[in-house]
């Protein structure tokens, strides 16, 4: 007996294995989120900043922020956007910041903050969240964002 090819094709795709249509995905935790704001805060106070520090979910939204005494006005919303490029991007900030400088002006289209100081927080090679500091140089803000990001453990 000779089967159809047809009926041969979908033998075989019947006894693939099912691949899930959902995906289990990793949250910040509040715990997680105290503890990027407050290792991100002590990076801040050993060298004598005062920054606005913002932790957001994977969609770029707030769940913990903090403004030391003497942080500018201006760093609140900075350190959020900032936050919210790298989770939503998926990568430092300052890569933007870079694609400008290297002549790539269709970056500036983008809702995104062009500046350093954010970095994604990541937890098994899975983006699930983001940090933003800013007060003091790109730089050291993005020190204190490596700092934050490197306190969310597993």
């Amino acid at each position: 007996m000779r089967l159809h090819p047809l009926v041969l094709c979908l033998a075989l795709a019947a006894a693939r294995p099912v691949v899930a249509q959902l995906s289990d995905t990793k949250i910040l935790s509040l715990d997680a989120t105290k503890a990027a704001l407050a290792a991100a805060e002590a990076e801040a106070r050993r060298n004598g900043w005062a920054v606005s520090i913002a932790v957001v979910d994977a969609h770029g939204e707030l769940l913990g922020f903090s403004r030391m005494d003497g942080a500018s006005l201006l760093s609140i919303a900075i350190s959020q956007r900032k936050a919210a490029t790298s989770a939503r991007g998926k990568r430092p900030s300052k890569d933007y910041a870079d694609r400008i400088t290297q002549g790539n002006l269709a970056t500036l289209a983008l809702d995104v903050i062009p500046l350093e100081g954010g970095v994604p927080i990541v937890v098994n090679g899975m983006v699930v969240g983001g940090i933003g500091v800013s007060g003091v140089t790109s730089a050291q803000d993005a020190q204190c964002s490596a700092a934050g990001a490197a306190a969310v453990k597993p």
